[in-house]
């Protein structure tokens, strides 16, 4: 019982440890955080909702220079008819809405000069502003804080065409591409076209360039030029700091863990033993109680010894 009771407060501890260790170490991202945000503007938009009519939301001050829409739409009517010309958006048909839900609700993200505040790419730069496209469940369209569903194009891919494309620097590498996904992690893509780019997912999508290939323009005679600074160094540092803190703390825990577990399976053992020796007193055998001057006493039971003749010149 004792063992059973010390493996179930080990447990415990190591949920609670694990938990608590995960929570610290994965923080929501600025993006994260901006996407909770918008889709709380966006769902304020439907004042009297229709369905297929698109709703630009209102964001305040602190927001100023991103634009936030939102369209809702039957999950089916999506899949057999897609949704063309949404802003920069072309939603072909074969959209499936993952898991499936009876309306969706598509958010449009336009993040304007604040595309670098949240999707930072060091050593790279932006033609063309971050655009998102997320999907909601439309059932309550009252509610916050919502997770994202999945949508994905089971034929041919969503395209993305952007308006106001910047001019690529000159000397520069080809732009391309870059997808993030709702974590944040980026990947490369080849342009569909100058301005076009496609995603099978949601997510956000931008147009960028090289900017470590560009060669730097010569310096004027006698000048000294000035450190670069590293993007991102000191966050680098912070969060190496911070992942040996998380490393250290969770080694301690461990070993406390593990003093728990010896201790306990020494009382285990502990306890076995004494059992069994009570055990085999039960079961032994039960002494006579005899008179032995004025206390009682146990006795053995007298066996006499037989007589045994010790030579071999018996009669």
């Amino acid at each position: 019982m004792g063992f059973l009771i010390c493996a179930c407060i080990l447990q415990l501890l190591l949920l609670a440890t694990a938990s608590g260790v995960a929570a610290q170490s994965q923080p929501l991202s600025p993006a994260r955080i901006l996407d909770a945000t918008l889709q709380d503007y966006a769902y304020r938009a439907f004042v009297r909702p229709r369905t297929g009519i698109v709703y630009n939301a209102t964001l305040p001050a602190n927001l100023t220079g991103i634009a936030v829409a939102a369209v809702r739409l039957r999950s089916g009517s999506l899949r057999r008819k897609g949704f063309a010309d949404y802003f920069e958006f072309g939603i072909p048909t074969g959209v499936v809405v993952q898991p499936h839900v009876e309306r969706v609700v598509l958010v449009y993200h336009n993040l304007g000069s604040s595309s670098d505040n949240y999707y930072p790419l060091p050593g790279y730069t932006y033609l063309a502003p971050v655009l998102g496209l997320l999907a909601y469940d439309a059932a309550n369209l009252s509610a916050v804080g919502l997770q994202e569903l999945n949508i994905v194009a089971s034929g041919s891919p969503i395209s993305v065409t952007f308006s106001n494309v910047r001019a690529v620097p000159s000397g520069s590498a080809a732009p391309r591409c870059v997808v993030f996904d709702l974590n944040g992690v980026p990947q490369f893509r080849n342009l569909e076209a100058t301005n076009v780019c496609s995603t099978f997912r949601q997510g956000h999508i931008s147009i960028v360039v090289n900017s470590s290939k560009i060669a730097p323009s010569p310096a004027p005679p006698g000048a000294i030029a000035p450190p670069i600074p590293t993007p991102g160094g000191q966050k680098k540092g912070n969060s190496k700091a911070w992942r040996i803190a998380v490393s250290v703390v969770g080694a301690a825990i461990a070993l406390g863990l593990l003093a728990v577990l010896l201790l306990c399976l020494v009382r285990y053992k502990r306890d076995k033993k004494l059992e069994v020796m009570e055990r085999n007193a039960e079961v032994g055998e039960t002494l006579r109680m005899a008179q032995v001057g004025r206390t009682q006493a146990p006795v053995a039971l007298g066996t006499r010894t037989q007589p045994v003749i010790e030579n071999d010149y018996a009669a």
